[in-house]
């Protein structure tokens, strides 16, 4: 868990030693990693994928809760996506391979949460992709970055009612009540929104992460 509040009951109190040989032997107190630092990091309109105004743009929001039920306001989005051909812009993609160039729409986007805790992507809705003669249905590669955080979290949000989600074989390979934590909500006919818990006590409600 992810304590946010500085009285709350995972701190431990300001000791008032100066000097470590005046402290006495005991256990170290716990620490997390933090706050997360975005030094390098940002860019203006990284999360901005697609012009403004593009008949095609989506609004992709997501927000990062932690095991106390908190908005982690530091927390940094990653995303990478298919185009809406299920086509990668990248040499990996033996699709494309070495057709590969910095033109077009590239996929990758990044952002930092806002004060309530959310980021919203502009971006457009990716189609399946075919992988080693299976389809995956169209779906979002997702990073998250946060404060007692050891390493990124990897995760996907798939968009709903799509026909290629029932032979999934990614979506396939998590238990059965747990998928529709990958399943991004609809807010309206061009927005979308995904809310990645963390923890908690209920395993159908916390965000399935894969090992990579």
């Amino acid at each position: 868990m992810i304590d946010s509040n500085p009285d709350g009951p995972f701190r431990y109190p300001v000791s008032d030693i100066r000097d470590q040989d005046d402290a006495p032997a005991g256990i170290t107190p716990s620490q997390t990693v933090g706050p997360y630092v975005h030094i390098g990091l940002t860019w203006d309109g990284a999360n901005e994928m697609v012009p403004e105004g593009d008949a095609q743009a989506v609004d992709v929001t997501f927000s990062v809760t932690d095991g106390a039920g908190d908005k982690v306001k530091d927390a940094m989005i990653e995303i990478w996506q298919s185009d809406a051909a299920g086509l990668y812009q990248s040499p990996l993609d033996p699709r494309v391979g070495e057709d590969a160039s910095a033109e077009g729409f590239r996929g990758l986007g990044r952002g930092m949460a806002n004060e309530d805790g959310e980021v919203t992507f502009r971006t457009l809705v990716p189609g399946a992709v075919d992988v080693n003669d299976e389809t995956e249905a169209p779906h979002f590669k997702v990073s998250v970055f946060a404060r007692g955080i050891l390493e990124r979290l990897y995760t996907r949000a798939y968009l709903p009612e799509t026909a290629e989600l029932a032979g999934d074989p990614v979506l396939a390979s998590v238990p059965e009540n747990r998928r529709d934590a990958l399943i991004l909500k609809r807010e309206g006919d061009n927005a979308y929104r995904f809310d990645v818990i963390l923890m908690h006590e209920d395993d159908a409600l916390e965000t399935p992460f894969f090992r990579i």
